[in-house]
């Protein structure tokens, strides 16, 4: 991918962190508004907030390498409910159930204790400060740049939600058997368009997704026992040797087979040879000519 390219695709995914902040007065708290917001938010507050911030995902990386796609799938998973303001993070109360156990979420969503554990530094550092909201924001960017993407400024002073909002999570957030359409009009309500949302799941450049996520199209895509005609016959065979039509549900393959760990353009190239993992990938280089050209213009 051209750098002008690769520039284009992070300016999208960082635009995650910045696009839903006119709706987080949908929360309980009082919040920032998108004027107020800055990368220098933090530098009289609290200095070392970034840096902190820095080496808890460069130890979580470390100790686990699959975290950082985690942590940015956290972010976005946050950001498209009610806007980047942390609710994803707040467990069940007796008045309140938690994003956790949405059916995007659900066994799935990790890096909480990575958070709680910046969180808990940054307290050490300067108590009652650093939002989560604004946690979640940095960890995208870090992740990123810690898997070799680039980096850009994030513009913070989030406040955090007190209220989850479940429905939300279960309604806004597309799943990896959405439509086009579906997945274009989910966007739409977060004031996006296709470009956004070709160059935002780019991010599964890298990560993993469980075999229950894409079987059906390994084994029935159409009801008929069929295999999806948009999937490379080569890659689907590899795919059913740790992904059988009975059992195996849970076993873990990555969205980005040629370079899984490295933040770069190869998810794009897959989709242009037809080895995108979930449908809700392939179908941008299948099922929209506008959508393909966005494809051929990053791979």
């Amino acid at each position: 991918m051209a750098k002008t390219n690769v520039c284009i695709v992070l300016a999208k995914i960082s635009l995650v962190a910045l696009f839903p902040l006119c709706m987080c007065n949908q929360t309980n708290e009082s919040t920032s508004t998108t004027a107020s917001l800055s990368p220098q938010f933090y530098d009289n507050s609290c200095p070392k907030a970034q840096a902190i911030v820095q080496s808890f995902v460069a130890k979580a990386y470390s100790d686990d390498p699959r975290m950082a796609a985690s942590l940015l799938r956290l972010h976005f998973h946050d950001c498209f409910v009610n806007g980047c303001d942390g609710s994803v993070l707040l467990d069940n109360s007796e008045t309140m159930e938690s994003e956790k156990r949405s059916e995007p979420n659900q066994n799935s969503a990790r890096g909480f204790e990575v958070i709680d554990d910046i969180k808990s530094a940054l307290e050490n550092e300067c108590p009652q400060t650093v939002s989560c909201a604004d946690i979640l924001a940095i960890v995208a960017r870090d992740s990123t740049v810690i898997t070799g993407g680039p980096s850009w400024e994030v513009y913070l002073g989030r406040r955090d939600a007190r209220e989850a909002n479940l429905h939300g999570s279960n309604y806004n957030i597309p799943s990896p058997n959405s439509t086009i359409q579906t997945m274009a009009n989910k966007f739409y309500l977060q004031g996006l368009d296709l470009t956004d949302l070709v160059a935002l799941l780019g991010g599964h450049t890298i990560g993993n997704s469980r075999c229950t996520r894409f079987k059906q199209r390994l084994y029935n895509h159409s009801g008929n026992s069929d295999l999806d005609r948009s999937l490379n016959k080569n890659y689907a065979s590899m795919l059913q040797k740790g992904c059988l039509i009975s059992g195996d549900d849970q076993n873990l393959f990555a969205l980005d087979y040629a370079r899984p760990t490295k933040f770069g353009n190869y998810y794009f190239k897959n989709l242009v040879t037809y080895k995108g993992l979930l449908s809700s990938d392939e179908i941008l280089f299948t099922k929209s000519r506008d959508s393909m050209e966005l494809v051929k213009l990053y791979a």
